[in-house]
């Protein structure tokens, strides 16, 4: 170590930060009796020199080491008590990755025979970075709530199969950026890019004992670190370029965190960093029934082993840190929050006023990110849909349930179906509540695909080797008479046009539509409806659709342009609704198909299966005046439409039970219009003179 002078340092910023000099490290680990920094060769990985921190400040220990340069590999060893009884797991042969690293060198797989003992060839390194640069214009895009429409996607699965996409960014961030990627993403109209997991993340021993991996990436091992599985030479730079030519295009990028679990597990789980740092102060643990807490006995509200504390304040603080770092140094617009009722618990209780909560909400660099919750955990008490605070959104299973349950046909859901066509107000009550709060899907990545949701009745998990036990079995979903694929041209043709009336009363709800990618390419998962650990074509989006397909693609942007058209059919704001201020319905009438007003005993028939609804602006020059008509039963209905002036009709705008958009009839209707079975119209006044 003769070319590196050792000083104090100082206990902040976490972490390693460099500087023209040298480099500071720092790290939280209060109950240490020493911490080492090892460093590494870049090219080899052996170990070429440890250091001891020379100092402690509070619970920080903390080294400044002169000379030493960006692109240093590092990890750390502690020395201290390994007694499990009390919390204590410190081990020497344990490489502990920087909770507050920026970079690793690589992606990080479970290798039990690495592992044991010394852990140093398994685990990967940590790399001191250079200061933070922007690539500065263009602005955030700063889409409003109202316009906001998600496109859930995964980074390798939406970029590994497409023609146009070079090799060697296929499954990469600068993939996601290439010109295809991005025009396909003009083209459909949606707003934002949800990405799935990109933190640094392990895939459970269990899964990669079986020759699988954990695809997801829902199984982080640090919070700040792009995972090395989707770069190619330069993590932070190449993040920011995509996201930097994703805002070029108009196009916000949300992340999918995870801060409620980590890939450390519970007792029996490996010690990779959080867990070798601070065991006590990182996760939540059992109480007994005189309330000690039991250290052996991890609390698992995520189903994963273990239980982030995010209460604990030097916790609270990093996914602070977190989230300001990826919000702002690399300029990501929001965040989607995996199992976020965890967050909430203060820390075993949840609360709407939970100190994450309240954190959030008064920091100033964060007050323009988009917060989305998924709003349960599998903890007792877990389940908090419509509880977070009022400047968050929320995924809504209630309306997806609904939606999915109205066009299989199940009788009795069409009230329900009306409620959450129009913003879910009982769970989002009006003046407290956005009506852009409710996330609403119809899919998501953890289930079918909107393909398989209308061509299979059951999962079918076989290839994830747990004989098809796991996955979700209330699916709400129908084959239409043949299980999985098909040559039967009416099963076929139902299919599609379920497919249609699905993806077009998205986009007619009230709310925040949430869109799975590759269901405008009517993407398949071959009824798999877990596919967290398929690494394979099973997930990964196919670009080359046939006639069909492509119809349905049209169909998909037609139908977003439509909605983005109207300021009524994106953001309805009611006289009553006192939340903002503004009004740009006037009248909003519900019928029955003989054309009389539904009265509350209609809204009790269960054998009701079929109305539409009025929504008339107000007379300016942005006028406005829709009937939306919905009918889920088998046969054709005949629905008498509202009357109107003499001189105006009623425009079809969209009809589902056509299948090709080029194809919508161009004509106005006075007073008589046969809705077909299954099948949904959008009509708009229209001036008949003109």
């Amino acid at each position: 170590m003769s070319n590196y002078q050792i000083l104090a340092g100082a206990p902040h910023p976490l972490g390693a930060t460099s500087s023209g000099s040298g480099c500071n490290f720092a790290v939280h680990c209060p109950n240490a009796d020493a911490v080492e920094l090892c460093l590494f060769d870049s090219m080899t990985e052996k170990q070429v020199a440890v250091i001891t921190l020379p100092v402690k400040t509070g619970k920080i220990w903390h080294g400044f080491i002169d000379g030493l340069q960006a692109g240093q590999l590092y990890g750390y060893r502690l020395q201290g008590n390994n007694n499990a009884s009390v919390g204590l797991v410190f081990d020497s042969q344990k490489l502990l990755i920087d909770p507050y690293a920026k970079v690793l060198n690589k992606a990080l797989v479970w290798d039990a025979k690495k592992y044991q003992g010394d852990s140093q060839e398994m685990v990967s390194k940590a790399v001191v970075t250079e200061a933070s640069s922007s690539l500065g214009a263009p602005s955030k895009p700063n889409t409003p709530l109202e316009q906001t429409i998600l496109y859930e996607a995964h980074v390798k699965g939406l970029t590994q199969l497409h023609p146009d996409v070079p090799d060697e960014y296929k499954g990469k961030f600068l993939g996601v950026s290439q010109p295809a990627i991005i025009e396909h993403l003009k083209s459909l109209g949606v707003t934002a890019v949800q990405l799935m997991p990109v933190f640094a993340f392990m895939p459970e021993p269990f899964i990669t004992n079986k020759g699988l991996t954990n695809y997801w990436g829902y199984n982080p091992v640090n919070y700040f670190c792009p995972d090395p599985r989707y770069v190619i030479n330069d993590a932070i730079g190449e993040f920011k370029t995509m996201v930097h030519t994703l805002h070029q295009a108009g196009i916000e990028v949300i992340l999918d965190v995870v801060f409620n679990h980590t890939a450390e597990g519970g007792i029996e789980g490996p010690t990779l960093s959080f867990k070798g740092f601070d065991n006590i102060s990182c996760y939540l643990f059992e109480r007994n029934d005189y309330g000690a807490i039991d250290y052996q006995k991890y609390v698992n509200n995520s189903g994963c082993g273990n239980s982030v504390n995010t209460a604990f304040p030097y916790v609270l603080k990093m996914v602070m840190d977190s989230l300001r770092y990826w919000f702002s140094d690399m300029g990501v617009d929001g965040f989607r929050f995996d199992l976020a009722a965890s967050l909430g618990r203060d820390p075993y209780e949840f609360s709407s006023l939970a100190g994450f909560f309240r954190t959030i909400r008064q920091d100033p660099t964060l007050i323009g990110c988009k917060l989305i919750a998924e709003p349960w955990d599998i903890g007792y008490g877990g389940y908090r849909l419509g509880q977070f605070p009022s400047n968050w959104l929320e995924c809504n299973d209630k309306y997806r349930d609904t939606v999915r349950a109205f066009w299989r046909g199940d009788k009795g859901h069409t009230s329900d179906f009306a409620t959450r066509l129009f913003g879910s107000r009982d769970v989002f009550p009006k003046e407290n509540r956005s009506i852009s709060t409710s996330v609403n899907n119809i899919t998501y990545h953890d289930g079918f695909t909107l393909q398989d949701l209308v061509s299979y009745a059951e999962r079918h998990n076989e290839a994830n080797l747990e004989q098809n036990r796991d996955g979700h079995g209330h699916n709400l979903s129908a084959n239409y008479g043949v299980e999985g694929p098909t040559s039967n041209s009416k099963v076929m043709q139902l299919r599609e046009r379920q497919k249609r009336n699905l993806f077009a009363t998205l986009m007619l709800s009230q709310g925040t539509p949430h869109v799975l990618g590759g269901d405008e390419l009517s993407r398949t998962q071959n009824g798999n409806n877990n596919a967290y650990c398929q690494d394979n074509e099973i997930n990964w989006i196919h670009w080359d659709i046939d006639t069909t397909q492509q119809k349905f693609l049209r169909f998909c942007q037609a139908v977003i342009a439509l909605r983005k058209s109207s300021s009524i059919l994106s953001n309805l704001n009611f006289k009553d609704d006192h939340y903002s201020t503004g009004c740009n319905v006037e009248e909003i009438h519900w019928y029955r198909p003989d054309g009389e007003r539904k009265l509350d005993g209609d809204w009790l028939d269960y054998n009701n299966q079929a109305f539409a609804v009025e929504l008339k602006g107000p007379d300016n020059e942005y006028h406005e005046h829709w009937l939306l008509v919905f009918n889920t039963s088998e046969h054709d209905v005949r629905f008498h439409l509202p009357e109107l002036n003499k001189e105006a009709a009623w425009k079809i705008m969209l009809d589902t039970r056509y299948d090709d958009w080029d194809k919508q009839p161009d004509v106005h209707i006075k007073h008589l219009y046969l809705q077909g079975a299954q099948s949904i119209s959008v009509f708009k006044w229209s001036n008949s003179t003109n």
